[in-house]
Parts: C-alpha cells; sequence; structure tokens
C-alpha cells in the first residue's frame, strides 16, 4: 500500500483527474495529450516539467506502439518516477562522521525536520548532536533544546545574536571528543538577504572543512510542500547560495501540493531525500520514487 494512499490530497485529485481522462477515451489520440498536459500544468508540477512529461510520453507511446488509453497510465508512471528518481544520491550517507547542515527559511519545518532526523539517526544506532547556529531566533535555539530533550541529545548553544561559526565550532570540538557519528546544524533562514546568507553559510563551512575535514557532509534544504510553487523559487535561491545535496519536503499531508516534487526533482537535479507527513516524530520518511508516484496513480 502507498505511504499516500489513505490521504485525499494532491495525490487523490491528480490520480482522480488523470483516470477520468483515460477511462473517457477509446483511442489514444491528441485531444487526450492535450488534456493530460492541462492536468499536470494545474496540478502544480509546472509548465517545464510538465513540457519534459509530454515530450516523454508521446515518444514512449509511438516506441511501444501504445494504443490502448490504459496503457498511458502505466507509461506516464514510469516517466514520471525516471524524473524524481535520483539513485544513490536520495540516501543520507550512512558513513560516520557526518555533518548536516540544515537550511530553509523560518516556518517551513526547518527546526522540526532537525529533530525528527535526530530520532531517526538515533533509531538507526547513531550518536547525534545538534547544534543551535540559529543565533539570529531566540525560539530557535529553545525549540532545539526541546527536540534534544525529546531524542535525549546534546545540543551546543549560544546566545541569542551570537556567532553561528562559532556555536558550529564548539559543537564540532565537542562531537569530536565525544566520538558523536552525526552533528546536526540548524541554521537562519534569513533568504531576503542572500549576500548575509552566503557569507553566512561559506563561515561555517569554512570552520568544518578546517576543523572536521575527515567528516562526511550533507546540505539539505527544507523545503515546505503546501506553498507550492514558492518552495520551487526557494530552491532556486538557496541553490544559488550554496550546495544542496538533498531536500526535505515537509508538510506532505492532507493539503499538500506535492507536484513541486516533481518539478524540483526534475528542474534542478536536486533528489529528495526525505518526506515529512505528519507532526510526530516518526513522521520523517525517507522518499522512494516508486511508492511516491504510486501514491499519484493508486488511489
Amino acid at each position: 500500500m502507498s505511504l499516500f494512499s489513505e490521504k485525499k490530497s494532491f495525490f487523490g485529485r491528480l490520480s482522480e483527474k488523470i483516470g477520468d481522462a483515460i477511462m473517457a477515451r477509446a483511442q489514444v489520440d491528441e485531444e487526450l495529450m492535450d488534456e493530460l498536459e492541462e492536468i499536470l500544468i494545474t496540478s502544480d508540477i509546472g509548465m517545464d516539467t510538465t513540457m519534459t512529461i509530454m515530450e516523454n510520453l508521446r515518444s514512449k507511446i509511438k516506441n511501444n506502439n501504445i494504443t490502448n488509453p490504459e496503457n498511458v497510465t502505466k507509461a506516464l508512471k514510469e516517466i514520471m518516477t525516471e524524473l524524481v528518481d535520483k539513485g544513490e544520491r536520495q540516501k543520507l550517507s550512512s558513513e560516520n562522521p557526518l555533518v548536516v547542515l540544515v537550511i530553509g527559511i523560518n516556518g517551513g519545518g526547518k527546526t522540526t525536520t532537525i529533530g525528527k532526523l535526530a530520532y531517526k539517526c538515533r533509531q538507526e544506532g547513531r550518536t547525534v548532536m545538534l547544534a543551535a547556529a540559529d543565533t539570529f531566533r531566540a525560539a530557535a535555539a529553545q525549540q532545539l533544546v526541546i527536540w534534544g530533550q525529546r531524542n535525549e541529545v546534546n545540543v551546543v548553544k549560544h546566545g541569542e545574536g551570537a556567532d553561528p561559526s562559532a556555536v558550529v565550532y564548539d559543537a564540532i570540538q565537542s562531537a569530536k571528543a565525544k566520538n558523536i557519528d552525526v552533528l546536526i546544524c540548524d541554521t537562519a533562514g534569513r533568504l531576503q538577504n542572500k549576500k548575509n546568507l552566503m557569507d553566512e553559510l561559506a563561515k561555517m563551512n569554512r570552520v568544518i572543512d578546517r576543523e572536521f575535514s575527515e567528516a562526511r557532509r550533507e546540505t539539505l534544504l527544507v523545503l515546505d510542500a503546501t506553498t507550492g510553487k514558492n518552495a520551487v523559487s526557494q530552491a532556486q535561491e538557496f541553490g544559488q547560495v550554496t550546495d544542496i545535496t538533498g531536500i526535505v519536503l515537509t508538510k506532505l499531508d492532507g493539503t499538500a501540493k506535492g507536484g513541486i516534487a516533481i518539478t524540483i526533482a526534475d528542474q534542478f537535479d536536486m533528489p529528495i531525500k526525505f518526506i515529512g507527513v505528519g507532526e510526530g516524530i516518526e513522521d520523517l520518511k525517507e522518499f522512494v520514487p516508486e511508492e511516491f508516484i504510486g501514491g499519484i496513480f493508486d488511489e
């Protein structure tokens, strides 16, 4: 059963629209292609990605001599799965030690994602430490401390307004001294001033390079699925500021606009590593392309 099979959201609506369009046709023709194209564009998938999907679909129909409309569904499912499947890049590094920088705008679920990721790593038997390097907001450190307590992991923090890189530096020294497997660092989400954010992240990365060169690195961008095309813009903006190794798509539940996952994976060639499907500590799931796309068609 798909992870999303009980969620009447983006998946249910898109599945129903595609199903209705295909069932209403006795043959595969250009009218069907036009209707499918319109459905995809209006489902938050975006124009460019829709054009890619439709071009691939037309080629597959021609090359495989598809004449039965029901077989179009299978072809569409294969094409969309291929677009979001980034192979091994979708997996969080299993090597220790690992430093994870978590970036994203405030309100997108960044701190909550860190708490859930800490839980997931702990469940895998890895030791975890958190660094409250979002010193711009006092509430961010307080929230991280609460998540640290829930996960029974240490949180390194300084006062509000402190140098974020100093927090990362202290966290690295503590993590090394305690042989911590995974150090997860929260960061400020001030996208409106890209230069400050770029300088801040660059400084943090220099500290990690210098003080913890042996560690594997991940930079995860947290995006709120409910913001639709705004999340696509954030992926573009943050991608200009720093190298992103993966996406965490949050709030992918009852009202989510899941089409942005397909757009981001296609347009920016970014692997989606995790999806948030609820508020619980266990509600951060590894992204499985077949399951995600299956949720669209298997409602």
